[in-house]
């Protein structure tokens, strides 16, 4: 279960981690890279509409998405990163 409780409809993602060199040097993506990689780890209820209901979310817990890097907002709880994005910013799942 997440630390982070996702409101609206965003998603809280742990994040595939980055790629390292043989000699462990970390190797950092620009901003206007290739988007990035996680797992859905808490769905937030959904966006209210004007009528008060919820927008139904499309992803689930467990799903591996591929998203836009630049939309993300980054949290490290207990030494752990996660990332909190919005759904519309998702661009496709993984097909597992």
């Amino acid at each position: 279960m997440s630390k982070l409780i996702p409101l609206g409809e965003n998603l809280v993602i742990l994040p595939l981690k980055e790629d390292t060199t043989k000699s462990s040097f970390y190797i950092p993506e620009s901003k206007d890279a290739k988007p990035g990689q996680g797992e859905v780890i808490a769905v937030g209820p959904g966006r209210e509409l004007e009528n008060g209901t919820l927008s139904n979310m499309t992803i689930s817990i467990g799903d591996k998405i591929v998203f836009r890097k630049y939309a993300t907002d980054e949290f490290e709880i207990d030494g752990e990163k996660y990332l909190v994005i919005p759904q519309k910013d998702v661009l496709a799942k993984i097909n597992k």
